[in-house]
């Protein structure tokens, strides 16, 4: 039972490596500033709901994109066909197809040759050399042209691509610190400002495509003349032909008129600009020349002189901060393509330093709370434990900031639930020390053995909670990721520290103090379960199930009347919070919000009665519809009660909502499907079908929980349902760890009495360790907020499920399997018999 000083060293140097790592999330930022160079400095990054601020999702418009693209390639059949001597009859363009119709037939294949000369080759590896222009001839003066599907995947990845640099160029442009700004799969952009709390603004500043260009008026009805309208509303007749784009500019800066004292844009063009604005102007004066903005008109003045300096400016009714955003615009350049804000959540800076203060409270409180309930289980040996715990909570923020994690406010919920996990492995270690040392065995036997047996049991399962946390990593987004990462490395984390740390510690205490008998005593002279417990739970199996069933049975009903009270992760819309000085007049926001013709305006209290969640469906008519929407909502908000603030703001659209949707289902189908095997490959597949079996009465209860109580059911929603998925599993694996373990040393016992013992075996871990996890989460549950109610509430509900259904669900399930089993067998022996009976017997 002697450490090697080699591995005392290695765990020292760890845990002292994760301190320096760690230490600089407690220090003040003066304190960093005065540290040697060499030392750690390096923080863990806080999410928008800690320290306020704007998340955008923006997507590529695919069909933008295509029109953009044909109204190029048309102009360009045209040039390339008329640079080398050809002329068609038209060129005109049906829908996704230009079509070239030729006066002579007998220069198709010229014009062919030169219309594929307007084709680049796409694709990777085994792709490349595909084309992403299709040329077709119908007949034999008509000729196709069309983009194939990897030529519009490939023009998608790359406008996201230089959109990123755009969007980049706009936010510096504006002066926002710390931006965020990723790819996020082939065809969106994700952007996170903090402190920016305007999403208006914001959406014009990035979902702008910004492309400005001038043209001349003509009349209302001719040819090539398009009807465009101003920001009021007033229509001008503008010629379809650009006469100068904006990708002339070379710089624009917001400024005032000497004359009018209004807000106005100065703008300036490069040399070939210049030289061609002059040629503009010079021959059209006196005629209106508009200046147009993805298409809008942002002012039409008439040429009163030649302008031959180069520059100009525009004036359009501005206010100071839309000629700052206009100006910002087009000194960043245009947009390959229109990109659509599909999701959009805001959070006030006031909320989020409320919800550092709230996780950082309700976090100690759940701590110290296990740490006592330790204490007051092992005594001195709790205080051993609850070390461990510490120096997990330690290098659990080590490693968020070495992999450079931002930690949102469900990630503290992860870390809290995590430290509520990882005394499972301590409880189960202590139980079974204590079952070794009334077996007689010494000090050192029993710390030798009870690692030993407990070791597999912590195993299995960590590892059946770990797979939902991978899951919910890999289909969550956001704040759930940050959740699945701080869960997960807890997890992984308290093997070490449980295991390791907790033996070298308990080997070298039992040595300095020289005791020959562990002794592994409550603080207090109470036992929640007393030594011997012999309760005949498969008395109550039939109960049991039966109670189980009929709340399974009334969930379902609950989730189709009245139903879950969907979030607006997954059905979409507007969803904002509302803090008033006083109680909110519920009444007043009502009759006010109603009127405002948004559709559908839902009202909740929520937390105290100067919280206000407001709802509101998805407008119709694009994300513009939303922007208007959202403003309407604001200004109606402080006409009501002028002392209301809107503290946190989303917005999601109808794609996001789905996949979201599609996203949180598939992930828990998936989780459950891996535990089954795992528990297959590990057990038997009885032991499968009793754990998957439970765990889908466990989902039922906890679905019509979020149903009667009218939780917000969203992506913390689904989650705290992995979670439970993961925590359900993992209590069943220990009872069932002891019933295999009992397997193999009564071979006799009948199934019925086996599992009795095995259950009363594990009775005080399951209640322990049920106990902890319950008092780490219940402060969140109390006190955490809006924020994390949907996952710490029903948390502490599954819990309580969790446990009771290993003993009267999971248990009576496998003893009914185990008999349906027993009797087959005695069956298929007795079939046997009377076979070789029959063989037997003379013909």
């Amino acid at each position: 039972m002697r450490t090697s000083p080699w591995v005392v060293a290695s765990y020292a140097f760890i845990i002292f490596i994760g301190i320096l790592i760690a230490l600089p999330n407690v220090l003040p930022q003066s304190t960093l500033d005065r540290m040697p160079s060499w030392l750690p400095h390096s923080r863990v990054s806080l999410g928008l709901d800690l320290r306020g601020g704007s998340h955008l999702v923006l997507e590529v418009d695919h069909a933008d994109l295509l029109n953009e693209r044909l109204q190029n390639l048309l102009q360009d059949s045209r040039r390339v066909l008329r640079d080398n001597g050809i002329e068609p009859s038209g060129v005109r363009r049906s829908g996704d197809v230009v079509t070239v119709t030729l006066r002579d037939p007998a220069q198709r294949g010229d014009a062919v040759d030169q219309l594929e000369t307007l084709a680049s080759p796409v694709g990777f590896g085994t792709s490349v050399g595909q084309s992403d222009l299709n040329v077709g001839t119908p007949t034999p003066n008509t000729i196709t042209l069309a983009y194939t599907e990897a030529g519009i995947e490939s023009h998608a990845s790359a406008a996201v691509e230089q959109s990123l640099e755009i969007i980049r160029q706009r936010v510096d442009q504006v002066g926002v610190a710390e931006p965020t700004i990723q790819r996020v799969g082939s065809d969106r952009v994700l952007v996170q400002l903090p402190g920016e709390q305007d999403p208006s603004r914001l959406r014009q500043l990035l979902g702008s495509t910004a492309k400005m260009s001038f043209h001349l008026l003509g009349n209302q009805g001719e040819p090539g003349v398009t009807m465009l309208p101003d920001e009021q509303g007033q229509q001008y007749p503008v010629q379809d032909r650009v006469e100068l784009s904006g990708d002339r500019l070379t710089d624009a800066r917001a400024a005032f008129d000497p004359q009018t004292n209004e807000p106005i844009v100065n703008f300036r063009f490069d040399t070939a600009g210049a030289s061609r604005f002059a040629q503009i102007t010079q021959a059209n004066v006196g005629r209106p020349f508009a200046i147009v903005l993805d298409n809008k008109v942002l002012s039409a003045p008439v040429i009163r002189q030649p302008i031959t300096g180069g520059s100009g400016q525009i004036s359009g009714g501005f206010t100071v901060e839309e000629a700052n955003t206009l100006s910002a615009l087009l000194r960043a350049g245009a947009l390959p393509a229109k990109l659509t804000v599909i999701e959009e959540r805001t959070v006030g800076a006031d909320l989020g330093s409320d919800a550092i203060e709230m996780g950082v409270f309700t976090g100690l409180i759940g701590f110290l709370l296990v740490v006592g309930f330790l204490i007051l289980l092992y005594g001195g040996w709790g205080v051993v434990a609850n070390v461990a715990l510490f120096i997990n909570i330690i290098l659990t923020f080590a490693a968020l900031t070495m992999i450079g994690a931002t930690l949102t406010l469900p990630g503290i919920a992860g870390i809290v639930l995590g430290i509520g996990i990882a005394v499972d492995a301590n409880v189960l270690i202590n139980e079974r020390i204590k079952e070794e040392t009334r077996k007689g065995r010494s000090a050192f036997g029993a710390i030798d053995a009870g690692f030993k047996r407990a070791y597999s049991t912590i195993v299995d399962s960590n590892v059946t909670t770990l797979i939902a946390t991978v899951l919910l990593f890999w289909f969550g987004s956001g704040p759930v990721r940050g959740f699945a990462v701080t869960m997960g490395f807890g997890i992984i984390i308290s093997m070490f520290t449980a295991v390791a740390i907790v033996r070298v510690a308990m080997i070298w205490l039992t040595g300095r103090m020289k005791l020959k008998k562990i002794e592994i005593r409550p603080l207090l002279p109470i036992k929640l379960v007393p030594d011997g417990t012999q309760i005949r739970f498969m008395k109550a199996r039939f109960f049991g199930i039966g109670i189980s069933l009929f709340l399974s049975a009334a969930s379902i009903i609950l989730f189709f009347t009245p139903g879950l009270n969907y979030g607006v992760d997954f059905r979409g819309g507007i969803q904002m919070e509302v803090v008033t000085e006083g109680a909110a007049d519920i009444a007043a926001f009502r009759s006010h919000l109603d009127g405002l013709g948004l559709g559908d305006v839902a009202l909740q209290e929520f937390g105290s009665p100067n919280h206000l969640l407001v709802r509101v469906e998805r407008q119709q008519g694009g994300e513009e519809a939303q922007t208007a929407a959202v403003q309407s909502l604001r200004a109606a908000v402080v006409e009501i009660d002028p002392t209301a603030e809107v503290e946190r703001t989303e917005v999601v659209g109808p794609k996001v909502s789905g996949e979201l949707a599609t996203a949180g289902i598939l992930s828990v189908v998936l989780a459950s499907i891996a535990m089954l095997i795992y528990i297959w490959v590990r057990f038997e597949w009885p032991f499968a079908v009793g754990a998957i079996a439970t765990l889908v009465l466990d989902v039922t209860k906890t679905i019509g929980f979020f149903a009667i109580t009218g939780l917000d059911f969203n992506l913390t929603a689904i989650a705290a349902v992995l979670t439970l998925v993961g925590y359900s599993v993992n209590d069943k694996v220990v009872v069932y760890d002891r019933m295999r373990e009992n397997m193999r040393l009564y071979k006799k016992m009948p199934l019925r009495e086996l599992i009795d013992r095995s259950i009363n075996e594990t009775l005080a871990r399951s209640l322990y360790t049920s106990a902890t996890t319950f008092l780490a989460m219940l402060p969140m549950a109390i006190w955490g907020g809006s924020a994390v109610s949907s996952f710490a509430i029903p948390m502490v509900f599954g819990i309580v499920i969790a446990t009771s259904s290993s003993v009267f669900i999971a248990a009576p399930i496998l003893l009914f399997l185990g008999d349906w089993r027993t009797r087959r067998a005695k069956k298929a022996a007795a079939d046997a018999l009377v076979e070789d009976g029959e063989e037997a017997r003379p013909t």
